[in-house]
């Protein structure tokens, strides 16, 4: 790629990520184009669709959240890295405004291009769910889908002015009602001295 194509590309995805968080996932290819100085043909040759553009805006975050996933299932007892997991991956949904639906959709769309980054996502965080259940930690009623289900509902709730001054306490409520009692008391432990959990 030349070096002013790629400075284009770079500062497209910038302008759209600044654009994503300030509007949502609907704003306007045109407004980003002309935020980025470039003109919407520049734009499309380098993202022919939309979802194309967030794919390669939002791959970097995937790919952190999954290894994320990875570190914490080597480091971290398994119903606080499921937590910890959670916590991020959810703060991560919220600033990105409408993402989550679009997740939603593309997790069954093999043609989307978000396809294979949320499949990643959503494997990632059914292997810590299963780790928590396999030692007891979380009910076994759940599974990877309704975890990435939960996880979508959550950064909607965040995503409502009226409802977010409530998100933290929602989660805290839907995260101990996945771990068992135990488990849920240690995490709750966690919170109240400092930790991540």
């Amino acid at each position: 790629m030349r070096a002013d194509a790629r400075k284009n590309r770079e500062q497209l995805l910038a302008v759209a990520g600044t654009a994503i968080t300030e509007q949502g996932v609907d704003v306007s290819l045109r407004d980003i184009a002309r935020r980025a100085d470039v003109g919407l043909a520049t734009l499309l040759r380098h993202f022919p669709t939309r979802e194309a553009l967030l794919d390669a805006l939002l791959r970097a975050s995937f790919d952190e959240l999954t290894a994320e996933a990875d570190a914490l299932e080597r480091a971290s007892e398994p119903g606080d890295a499921l937590v910890l997991w959670l916590r991020d991956c959810v703060a991560w949904t919220t600033e990105y405004r409408g993402v989550t639906v679009l997740m939603a959709a593309a997790i069954d769309d093999t043609e989307s291009a978000l396809h294979a980054s949320c499949v990643s996502l959503r494997a990632a965080g059914a292997r810590l769910l299963a780790r928590a259940q396999s030692m007891g930690a979380a009910r076994t009623d759940i599974d990877g889908a309704g975890l990435f289900a939960l996880v979508a509902a959550l950064a909607w709730l965040g995503d409502q002015p009226s409802l977010a001054p409530r998100a933290g306490h929602l989660f805290d409520l839907i995260t101990s009602a996945i771990l068992t009692r135990e488990e849920s008391g240690h995490a709750e432990a966690g919170r109240r001295s400092g930790g991540r959990g």
